[in-house]
């Protein structure tokens, strides 16, 4: 019996060791500068995991240090490397309520902007060629959003000029979406709610060049519903600005736009 209870009692020590050194964290008495440094070095091998859990342990255990500074940039990137745009946006957050005046606030706009502006879905538009105007636009508008406050906070950054571009499509491609939904309202006999959806691009977006394609979508809907004056008020504004309008003679149906903004990046 004696030898049997000592049986039970090793292989519940040995059953007690294996659980502990299972939960051992091998960082525990690290320095911030020690989980920073392999933080650094986990993100240049692409291991976006480890990478995580050192810039989170960083910033629990170090809040106050200037290490927890950069951890969260850091933080913001991996989760975007790694296709977790909702915690790498809270990462922002929680920078930019923090340090409000850091000097790095200009890349954690441009990387806000970068993050809604290519959702992981995105990257499946090379497949299915889906024109990214079609797609919900509350993504667009919040890089729009994000990329606009970079640019009127901090015209001098490196990052201002690319901020710039994105925004140049972002504005067409959020006029388009409009125009998708217009379309779709007029395709269907909706012509009152056609023409309030392409009034908002008029008024909205007026230098984009979907500009054009409202005005004659408006034309169009005025004429189908017996406005003969507003139809030909219209039709003088297009030409005055559009004279060689294409829609004249290629109709509200556009060739497909494979081009695809992720490729960017």
């Amino acid at each position: 019996m004696g030898r049997l209870l000592l049986v039970f009692a090793t292989v519940a020590l040995m059953a007690g060791c294996s659980s502990y050194k299972g939960d051992y964290d091998k960082t525990a008495g690290w320095s911030a500068e020690r989980l920073y440094e392999d933080a650094r070095e986990e993100m240049m091998t692409g291991n976006w995991r480890q990478a995580r859990e050192r810039l989170e342990a960083l910033e629990a255990r170090y809040p106050f240090g200037g290490q927890a500074q950069q951890a969260l940039i850091d933080q913001a990137y991996v989760n975007w490397k790694d296709e977790e745009p909702e915690q790498a946006l809270a990462a922002i957050d929680r920078f930019e309520q923090q340090y409000p005046n850091h000097p790095g606030g200009d890349y954690m706009l441009y990387l806000k902007g970068l993050i809604t502006f290519t959702p992981p879905s995105a990257a499946f538009s090379r497949i299915t060629q889906q024109d990214p105007s079609e797609r919900d636009p509350k993504g667009l508008r919040e890089s729009y959003e994000a990329f606009n406050q970079l640019i009127e906070r901090y015209p001098d950054s490196r990052y201002a000029g690319d901020a710039a571009r994105r925004v140049a499509w972002l504005v067409n491609t959020i006029a388009s979406n409009e125009l998708h939904v217009a379309q779709y309202y007029y395709e269907r006999g909706s012509y009152v709610a056609a023409v309030n959806r392409a009034r908002a691009v008029l008024a909205d977006f007026h230098s984009a060049p979907a500009a054009e394609k409202a005005l004659y979508l408006m034309m169009l809907s005025y004429d189908k519903l017996g406005l003969d004056e507003l139809r030909d008020d219209t039709r003088r504004v297009l030409d005055q600005n559009y004279p060689d309008s294409i829609y004249y003679t290629q109709g509200l149906k556009e060739p497909k736009d494979w081009w695809n903004p992720v490729n960017w990046l």
